[in-house]
């Protein structure tokens, strides 16, 4: 079972406006709403590669139960933690360019924490734990850790999606996928990516310090992996970007759902491209139809010396 943790959901608003004008009224002319949140983005593709998930995490109010109801609907397993107040409501405002407005999210108590932690603390081995998005500010900083630190010795493999120090206090828990973007790992390093050669160099870093395998975004310039044992780049598939949100998402989703049905990184790295690249040319996640669309245009080569 692949188990996802969102520690802040969200109702995704998205909202088209032609000609938006500050201070004046503007009236839509697309609006939808989607259950939001890295780990929920993962477990939404995770169902539409055919892959079992179950989306952990918290929920409150009536923006929550909207949330718990969309996932079931698509035949999601859910089991978040119940909290006081409402889940937030993020809104992505698309006008010619693309603006988000994000909720700072409800207070999480100690004891919902904890009730978290031993839900995790369930997990057998061989499952799968995804811990991606941002932490919320009533929780401790390190709670990432902490998740890792359960899993650590019980054969769960733990993939990490997430920037700056929570990275790095994972590391050396050996996660067997960090998914940074190349501004990311730029960020760490103190350095700038500017290319394969450079995402390859300090995405190794990653490696030593505990990390089995590094997945690197570059957006347009395409994706790089390193494994224990090779490093390999791929180029993103042609089309027409129309969204951002949720495309490293449905990368991850991508690698981890295809190396569960085949243990094979190859593959496994072609099918995360082309779920991300599939996600940035729709309005919503990407389907499967979509997917198998752009994976022919997806080559993967070998990066030598790497």
């Amino acid at each position: 079972m692949i188990y996802t943790v969102t520690l802040n959901p969200s109702i995704d608003y998205l909202v088209e406006v032609e000609n938006f004008q500050m201070g004046l009224v503007n009236r839509t002319c697309m609006d939808k709403k989607y259950p939001g949140g890295k780990g929920i983005n993962v477990s939404r593709v995770l169902k539409r590669l055919g892959n079992d998930t179950t989306a952990l995490g918290f929920l409150g109010g009536q923006t929550g139960e909207f949330v718990k109801a969309c996932l079931e609907k698509d035949h999601i397993r859910t089991n978040f933690t119940e909290i006081t107040g409402d889940t937030r409501i993020n809104i992505k405002l698309k006008t010619g360019v693309e603006t988000e407005i994000n909720s700072h999210g409800p207070e999480i108590s100690m004891e919902n924490y904890h009730h978290l932690l031993s839900l995790i603390g369930e997990l057998k081995p061989n499952d799968w734990l995804v811990l991606s998005g941002s932490i919320p500010t009533s929780l401790p900083r390190d709670v990432y850790e902490t998740m890792m630190k359960i899993c650590s010795g019980r054969k769960v493999k733990v993939v990490v999606d997430t920037s700056g120090k929570e990275l790095l206090e994972v590391v050396h828990y050996e996660p067997f996928l960090l998914k940074p973007n190349h501004h990311e790992l730029a960020s760490l390093y103190s350095t700038e990516i500017r290319n394969v050669k450079d995402a390859n160099k300090y995405g190794q870093e990653l490696l030593e310090a505990g990390a089995q395998n590094v997945i690197v975004s570059m957006a347009g310039d395409g994706a790089v992996l390193i494994t224990r044992d090779k490093s390999y780049a791929a180029n993103i598939p042609k089309g027409k970007v129309i969204n951002s949100v949720g495309a490293g998402d449905s990368m991850v989703a991508g690698f981890i759902g295809m190396y569960e049905k085949t243990e094979d990184v190859i593959t496994a790295f072609r099918y995360s491209v082309a779920a991300g690249s599939a996600t940035a040319f729709s309005s919503d996640l990407c389907t499967w139809e979509l997917i198998e669309k752009v994976l022919p245009q997806v080559s993967v080569s070998e990066i030598k010396g790497g």
